[in-house]
This record gives structure tokens, C-alpha cells and sequence, in this order.
């Protein structure tokens, strides 16, 4: 996925908020494309964030912001989901201090482990009688056995 130029009053409120990157988290897969913003707040070399106290009693801008560049970022990226039921998604991180943009892609896949073959068994052996079952799948004790 290519990377969409950050709308500039968002880069503005999120400055002003103290927040350093922006990472959009779109996943999709069957057929419903969702978004997670994550907002990464300015830190000091004690990994603290130093706008906690502020942040803390303006939760409201703290959400409109939030909300807004998920408006944005619908818009700008119109991301569906569409896909096969395998879940896929692209991460796209604004570094607001250094002026980037990164973007990457991921996805699962199925991988299949060795498998075992067991004798199967049956709650109630009273209820089933093997040469009645075999018979009505078109089997005869015979041919089973060659």
C-alpha cells in the first residue's frame, strides 16, 4: 500500500498534543476492512511520557483527534477488507519528529503440522452395528478386507 500525504491540521493537533507518530493498523480479510490509530506520545530518555499529566485531562481532544484521522485515513485510503477469510492488513507509521512515512504489509497463512490416524471410537458401541454401516456406504466386510 502506498502511503497517502498526512492531512496538515492533523499533523498540526498532534504537534501541538505532544504526539510523535501516527500509525494506521488496516486489516481485512473477509470482506470488512477495520482501522486501529495508535498515537504515540513525545517520551524523555526515561521512556516518560511528558505530556501524560495534560493528555490525562484532555482525553476529549485526545479522542476527537483520534476520530479525525480515522475520517482521514477512510478517506484517503478506502480500504475494504475484501479478501477469502485469510487475514491480511497494512501498518502505515507518520513519523511526525523525522517527517517519514513507512509502510508495510502482513498476512497468515495456514501451515499444516504431520498428521496422526487413530482408530475412531464411538460413545455408545450398543448403538452402532459395523455391518449394517459398512453395508449402507456400499462396502461389504469383504471387499475391506482385500
Amino acid at each position: 500500500m502506498n502511503a497517502e500525504p498526512l492531512n496538515k491540521e492533523i499533523y498540526n493537533k498532534a504537534i501541538t498534543m505532544g504526539i510523535t507518530k501516527i500509525t494506521l493498523n488496516f486489516s481485512g480479510g473477509n470482506d470488512e476492512g477495520s482501522l486501529n490509530v495508535e498515537l504515540t506520545p513525545y517520551t524523555d530518555e526515561n521512556g516518560n511520557d511528558k505530556n501524560e499529566f495534560t493528555r490525562r485531562f484532555d482525553m476529549v481532544s485526545y479522542s476527537k483527534l483520534t476520530n479525525d484521522i480515522e475520517n482521514w485515513a477512510w478517506d484517503v485510503y478506502s480500504y475494504s477488507g475484501a479478501g477469502e477469510g485469510s487475514d491480511y492488513g497494512d501498518d502505515i507509521m507518520y513519523d511526525l519528529v523525522n517527517k517519514t512515512v513507512s509502510t508495510s504489509e502482513w498476512f497468515t497463512e495456514r501451515q499444516y503440522r504431520d498428521s496422526d490416524e487413530h482408530t475412531m471410537e464411538f460413545a455408545d458401541e450398543d448403538v452402532l452395528n459395523e455391518d449394517v454401516a459398512i453395508e449402507t456406504i456400499g462396502f461389504s466386510s469383504a471387499s475391506q478386507t482385500e
